[in-house]
């Protein structure tokens, strides 16, 4: 929840009203829900059966075969991770530096770092290395304490929209708001993309699997109960803004800079410049706990895999000292910095495209070949409905992949190409299927 709730709905909602210009852009953030919610079991019924660190990467790798076809799949997955899970601990640095703009002007310009903006950027990534450069234990103190911050900045913009809400202002919406056409067609998705972008994180724990006690149990209630908390905080979060604060004030982003920092323009407007001042110092407190989440879980998954011999065995040497995965952490680390220094657009489009292509619908085929070909296998957690969820978030993701910018589609299927000859070229130096020695 510290990563879902970090930065999401404060550096998205003018983004998300956007889409479609007033508040009937909801419809696409209620359709990330309706996506998200069965996706959820399908984590959950995963995660259960197969509790070990590295989440995705084991699931595809057992679902799809663990000598042949699994090990391309889990290898494509880490490959398209060591892309988009920089771009999403990038994210949560750009939503950094839009609010940090509230407070020092000249940050960004265009959507974009200026110098000094660039600086930040580093500094920020740099840290974020450094307090995860620990053992796990100190982390987990650091972790709660990161929360309680969000916790305290979320209930602010809650307590603070419900006072002061008028519907009038929340269902404002434009004459031809309904006019379903192509245009209505392609800005849902944009808006189902954004609402995603949102969710993204109900499956962290599913990452963390060897350090969870009674993971048949809390990795299910971790994952569904994080989905249905965060989505009533959402729901309320941008109820709460754009019942105070006319719409149109901030529709579209790229017209009105005060987009960027759209919740410390609410707080100004309602409480004055200091209490706004106070309040985004809250709000770059939870972005830092979303990036501090993001890159302690993704650090983990290269070091799992090249432990089991499907990833490239640098990503298995642990801290000498430590005894932490500091390879990953430090690659991963790096290049969100990088990542950090272009459009929030592109990064969001870019990040939601290579996650569905392997990882979403990976898993929603690993589910049903787990079924029929190891139906021994213990499931602590079965998903309600079975094949229902999977036909519903298999359905919504390809929706929300046919909408995305053709430049996008055709850097993910670069990407995937790129992986998928990285593969074959790391097989083929290790001897191992499809270049395996006959007889092994």
């Amino acid at each position: 929840m510290a990563n879902m709730l970090g930065a999401g709905p404060f550096i998205t909602i003018s983004t998300l009203m956007s889409a479609l210009g007033g508040p009937q852009s909801m419809l696409g953030w209620l359709i990330a829900l309706a996506i998200a919610l069965p996706d959820g079991m399908v984590w959950a019924e995963l995660g259960a059966a197969m509790p070990g660190s590295g989440g995705t990467f084991r699931y595809l790798l057992e679902g799809f075969g663990a000598r042949t076809w699994g090990r391309l799949m889990a290898f494509l997955f880490l490959a398209q991770l060591l892309v988009s899970g920089p771009l999403e601990i990038a994210s949560g640095y750009i939503g950094f530096l839009r609010y940090l703009g509230y407070l020092w002007p000249g940050v960004m310009a265009n959507d974009l770092p200026t110098w000094k903006g660039g600086a930040v950027l580093v500094v920020l990534g740099l840290a974020m290395i450094v307090l995860l450069y620990r053992r796990i234990e100190s982390i987990a103190r650091l972790t709660v304490a990161l929360w309680i911050g969000v916790v305290i900045t979320v209930a602010g913009v809650l307590a603070t929209g419900l006072w002061h809400f008028d519907a009038r202002l929340a269902l404002d919406v434009p004459p031809d708001a309904w006019r379903f056409n192509w245009g209505f067609a392609m800005g849902l998705g944009a808006a189902a993309r954004t609402g995603i972008y949102d969710f993204l994180g109900y499956y962290g724990i599913c990452y963390l699997g060897d350090e969870v006690k009674n993971p048949g149990r809390n990795i299910p209630r971790s994952v569904l109960l994080s989905l249905v908390v965060v989505a009533v905080i959402y729901v309320g979060v941008n109820l709460s803004i754009i019942g105070s604060v006319p719409w149109r004030t901030f529709v579209p982003e790229s017209e009105h800079p005060e987009a960027l920092h759209v919740v410390s323009a609410f707080m100004e407007r309602l409480h004055g410049r200091g209490v706004a001042a106070a309040f985004t110092l809250m709000v770059l407190w939870t972005c830092v706990g979303s990036c501090f989440a993001l890159l302690l879980g993704y650090s983990r998954i290269p070091y799992a895999a090249a432990k089991e011999g499907v990833f490239f065995r640098v990503f298995a040497r642990l801290h000498p000292t430590r005894h932490f995965p500091h390879v990953a952490l430090l690659l991963l680390g790096g290049l969100a910095i990088a990542a950090s220094f272009v459009k929030f657009s592109v990064v969001l489009d870019t990040l939601v495209a290579l996650r569905i292509v392997v990882q979403f619908l990976g898993q929603v085929v690993a589910v049903v070949l787990l079924r029929r070909r190891r139906p021994e296998m213990p499931r602590p957690y079965r998903m309600w409905l079975y094949p229902l969820p999977l036909v519903l978030s298999a359905a919504g993701w390809l929706f929300v992949f046919g909408t995305l910018d053709p430049a996008v589609l055709k850097f993910v299927g670069a990407a995937v190409a790129a992986g998928v000859g990285s593969f074959l070229a790391w097989s083929r130096w290790n001897r191992v299927w499809p270049f395996e020695p006959s007889g092994k």
